[in-house]
C-alpha cells in the first residue's frame, strides 16, 4: 500500500505503474473517493465540535452567554447526534470502498525493470553452469522417482487427491538433507532461523499483499483463516504493529514452513510429478531494513546472491531472469527469478523468486522504526526463496542421473545423507 498523499501528488506515476504492470486500476476514482472521505470526515468533526460546545452549556450555561435556552440546546444536540450517526454510517461505507481501492494501488517499478506485456518479455540476466549432455536416453523426474522407489504418486493421489505425492526412502532423506544444508548455509550468513505457521489470518495476507488479488489460489478454512503459500506471510507479519529499534535493523530471517497453493488456473500444467503440487515446503529468506532505496537495492542483490550460491553449491545449472513489469505482481518494485535446467524438458524452470517492496508491505502491516531524528518511518521489506521442495528435486534428480538409472548425491548433501553418495534401486 502506498501513502495516499503520495498517490494524490503523483497520480500520473500511479497510472503509469498500472499500465506497466498490465493492471486495471482507476486512480481518479480513488482520489474522488478520498475527496468524499475527507469532506465527510471534516463535516463529522465540525458537528462533533459544535456538539461539544453545546454540551458545555448544559454543564455551565454561562459559557455560551445569554440567548440560549436549555430546551433549545438539547434539541439541537439531538439533531446533531442523529445527523452524526447517519454521516458516520455513510463514512463506514465510503471507508470500505476507499480501503479496497487503496489495497489495489500498484507499487511503482524500479527504473531498471524492463517494460513488457508477459513473461515472454523477461530478460535473461545471467547464466551459471554447463548444461549437461547425456550419452543415454534421459529419464524425467517421474520415471526416476518410480524406478528408484523414492516417490509414490499413485498412493499420494489415493491419500490426498489431485497432485498428491509421497516421498519415501532416499527421496525423503534427500529432502531433509536439502532443508538442513540450506538452513545451515543461511544461519552461517547471519540469518535468524524461524519455523512459522502455515495457517494464517486474513490480515496477514492483506498485509503482505496476497489479498485481495490472489484469493482464488489460497485454501480457506471455515474460520476465515487461510493456508499460506509461502513462509513470507507469517515471517513478515511477525513484527506487525511494532516499532523496531533502528540499531536492530536489518532484521535478517530464514523461515521454514509448509506451504499450500490451489494452483488455480493451472489444471493442465504439470499435473504429474513434483513441480506444481498443492502441498510443499519452503525455506524463505526475508529482510527488514531502513527506509532507504539504496539499502533495498543492495539487500535485494544479497538475497539473489545467497540463492545463487546455494544453487552453485548443489551444482545445478541455472539462469537468472530480470522480470519485466507485467510479470512482477502488485507490490513488487523489482524482481529476479532463478530458473534451473530440467534436462527432460530441455528448458529452464523456476525455482526461486527474489523481490523487494520498499514500504508497500510494512505500511499495510504497520512495521516502523524510530529514526535518529526521532521520526517514525516504515521499514522496507524484501524476500527470496532459499529452497523450495520438492520442486528443486526435479532439476537435481534429472541433472545427476546416470546411465544405470542411479542418482549421484551432490557433494554438499552427502554429510546430511549419512554418507550416502549414490541413490540406487
Amino acid at each position: 500500500m502506498l501513502d495516499i498523499k503520495f498517490i494524490r501528488d503523483h497520480k500520473d506515476i500511479i497510472k503509469d505503474a498500472a499500465r506497466k504492470k498490465m493492471l486495471s486500476f482507476d486512480v481518479d476514482l480513488l482520489i474522488s473517493k478520498d475527496d468524499e472521505r475527507r469532506a465527510l470526515q471534516t463535516l463529522i468533526d465540525d458537528k462533533k465540535s459544535e456538539q461539544n460546545k453545546l454540551g458545555l452549556f448544559i454543564a455551565n450555561p454561562s459559557h455560551l452567554g445569554s440567548g440560549y435556552q436549555k430546551e433549545e440546546v438539547l434539541g439541537k444536540m439531538k439533531v446533531l447526534k442523529d445527523e452524526i450517526k447517519l454521516e458516520e454510517e455513510k463514512l463506514i461505507t465510503i471507508m470500505k470502498e476507499w480501503q479496497e481501492l487503496m489495497l489495489s494501488v500498484p507499487n511503482i517499478p524500479d527504473m531498471s525493470v524492463p517494460e513488457g506485456k508477459s513473461e515472454d518479455d523477461n530478460v535473461e540476466y545471467k547464466t551459471w553452469g554447463q548444461i549437461p549432455t547425456f550419452d543415454f536416453k534421459v529419464k524425467d523426474q517421474i520415471e526416476l522417482c518410480n524406478d528408484l522407489g523414492i516417490a509414490d504418486f499413485e498412493r499420494g493421489t489415493k491419500i490426498a487427491g489431485f497432485r498428491g505425492y509421497v516421498l519415501k526412502g532416499a527421496g525423503a532423506r534427500i529432502q531433509f538433507a536439502l532443508w538442513q544444508f540450506v538452513n545451515d548455509f543461511m544461519i552461517n550468513k547471519g540469518y535468524d532461523p524461524m519455523i512459522v505457521p502455515s495457517l494464517v489470518r486474513r490480515e496477514t495476507l492483506l498485509g503482505t499483499g496476497y489479498l485481495p488479488q490472489s484469493e482464488e489460489d489460497l485454501y480457506k478454512t471455515q474460520d476465515d483463516t487461510f493456508l499460506a503459500g509461502t513462509g513470507e506471510v507469517s515471517a513478515m507479519s511477525f513484527y506487525a504493529g511494532e516499532v523496531l529499534e533502528k540499531a536492530d535493523l536489518p532484521k535478517k530471517l530464514v523461515a521454514f514452513s509448509t506451504c499450500f497453493r490451489r494452483e488455480a488456473g493451472s489444471h493442465s500444467k504439470d499435473t504429474k510429478g513434483l513441480i506444481r503440487v498443492h502441498e510443499f515446503y519452503k525455506v524463505e529468506q526475508l529482510i527488514l531494513c531502513e527506509a532507504s532505496h539504496e539499502q533495498s537495492v543492495n539487500y535485494h542483490e544479497e538475497l539473489l546472491k545467497n540463492a545463487e550460491e546455494i544453487m552453485q553449491a548443489l551444482k545445478i545449472p541455472h539462469r537468472v531472469l530480470l522480470m519485466c513489469s507485467a510479470d512482477m505482481g502488485l507490490g513488487v518494485v523489482k524482481k529476479y527469478d532463478i530458473e534451473a535446467w530440467v534436462p527432460s524438458q530441455n528448458t529452464y524452470r523456476e525455482t526461486h523468486s527474489a523481490s523487494y517492496f520498499h514500504d508497500f508491505q510494512t505500511r499495510r502491516l504497520n512495521i516502523r522504526y524510530k529514526d535518529t531524528d526521532g521520526k517514525l518511518r516504515f521499514a522496507h521489506s524484501l524476500n527470496n526463496t532459499a529452497i523450495a521442495t520438492p520442486r528443486i528435486l526435479v532439476p537435481l534428480l534429472e541433472n545427476y542421473q546416470q546411465a544405470d538409472g542411479s542418482i549421484i548425491v551432490p557433494d554438499v548433501l552427502i554429510p546430511y545423507m549419512n554418507g550416502l553418495k549414490v541413490i540406487k534401486k
